[in-house]
């Protein structure tokens, strides 16, 4: 675990990352910026590993009920997963017991990954055990934070999260179309949450924050990825083929350079400029509302993906052609969210880029999925590169 620390003044906090203290006065104030560990990256494999469900899902069932389940487990899926991205920030899984609990979470986590693709045709009461195995372990563990602002704020949490897990228990139980009503309760209660409980109650050190959710993100990508050789496996590998797994390659590449040449550094340079008691709120709206179309864009994507990859020279269905293109627009929209949200400049074109990549779902209907793919890949080209101007006129506002 890499540790750098710092010291400011007007304010003393004690970390809950690490167990040491600064010096001692009222003047001064000890704040480490704690890495992300190697379980916290285990962790997030599970996570993924329901990601990949996810995608499975809206391949095998590409209409509006597949849609409507995935937005429904997807949603509550990132809530937790973010908490425990909160959790890891307060509370350093340096210890034998946290290590344990933490390892416990993430067999709450594999039971709602397993049950994903059942998860409303039978199979619900699993995902809601495995769903309310990973809120008790994630409030236990808050509980050891030394941060007693923290402390108090995950109490004040716990209990959506915990009503929210016994809703979703409750519908895995019932069934029918109580199952659904459930589900969308569950789901509104947890992006509710924060603006009935008070958030700013908890501390968050941006070093490790950022870097954490950039990890995720990073592992996320990879699944559009996975999506090519998916698609792929078994087909007779001729031009057309590797063609279009070039331009979906491209076309990740893209998205990860829309997000990684950057943004990363201005994003932990605007949380550590922020009051740490200001924090909570513009980290919130950034990771968890902004990045949700992010990452279900490329659920969205790698389900396209797959069910273009072996025609590319035919017209693709409504559904794929909406999933290539959209996904792609889902990212940049909650990229240029993301951006808006901490102020950082860009974030209209990722806008228009979203808007623009849309006028693309014709394209694979009517002429070919590769057609379609190259004017997607070509507008996040202009679109990423369009950055270099919001950079020049960044620059110049400041000088």
């Amino acid at each position: 675990m890499k540790v750098e620390t710092r010291w400011t003044q007007n304010e003393r906090v004690t970390s809950p990352r690490v167990d040491q203290l600064g010096p001692e006065g009222p003047d001064e104030k000890y704040e480490p910026i704690v890495r992300v560990t190697t379980l916290e990256i285990f962790f997030d494999l599970i996570f993924v590993f329901a990601i990949t469900q996810l995608t499975t899902l809206l391949v095998d069932d590409p209409s509006w009920r597949g849609v409507a389940q995935v937005v429904l487990m997807f949603g509550v899926i990132q809530w937790i997963y973010g908490g425990y991205v909160w959790l890891a920030n307060a509370v350093a899984p340096d210890r034998v017991v946290r290590r344990l609990l933490s390892l416990l979470g993430m067999v709450g986590f594999l039971l709602i990954g397993l049950s994903i693709p059942t998860a409303f045709d039978g199979g619900g009461l699993l995902f809601g055990v495995g769903y309310l195995l990973v809120v008790v372990v994630h409030t236990a563990l808050f509980t050891q934070s030394a941060n007693t602002s923290s402390v108090a704020g995950i109490f004040r949490v716990a209990p959506f999260n915990l009503l929210s897990a016994v809703l979703i228990l409750a519908a895995g139980a019932i069934g029918g179309v109580a199952e659904y009503v459930l589900w969308t309760v569950s789901l509104v209660l947890l992006v509710a949450t924060p603006f009935l409980a008070p958030i700013r109650m908890f501390r968050v050190q941006p070093g490790h924050f950022v870097e954490r959710y950039g990890l995720l993100l990073i592992i996320v990508l990879g699944e559009s990825i996975v999506a090519i050789g998916v698609g792929a496996s078994g087909l007779h590998l001729d031009a057309p083929l590797a063609v279009t797994a070039v331009l979906a390659l491209g076309v990740t590449a893209a998205l990860w350079w829309s997000y990684y040449t950057g943004d990363e550094e201005r994003a932990e340079r605007n949380l550590e400029a922020r009051p740490v008691d200001q924090r909570a709120r513009p980290a919130l709206n950034s990771y968890f509302y902004a990045l949700a179309p992010m990452l279900l864009g490329v659920v969205v994507l790698a389900a396209g993906v797959k069910k273009t990859i072996g025609h590319p020279t035919e017209h693709l269905t409504w559904f794929a052609a909406i999933a290539l293109a959209g996904g792609v627009a889902l990212f940049l929209l909650g990229h240029g969210l993301f951006r808006m949200v901490l102020g950082l400049s860009g974030a209209s074109n990722r806008l228009a880029g979203a808007a623009l990549t849309l006028g693309a779902i014709p394209i694979g209907h009517a002429v070919a999925g590769a057609a379609e793919l190259v004017v997607v890949l070509a507008i996040l080209v202009a679109t990423v590169a369009s950055d270099a101007f919001f950079a020049r006129e960044e620059q110049v506002s400041v000088e």
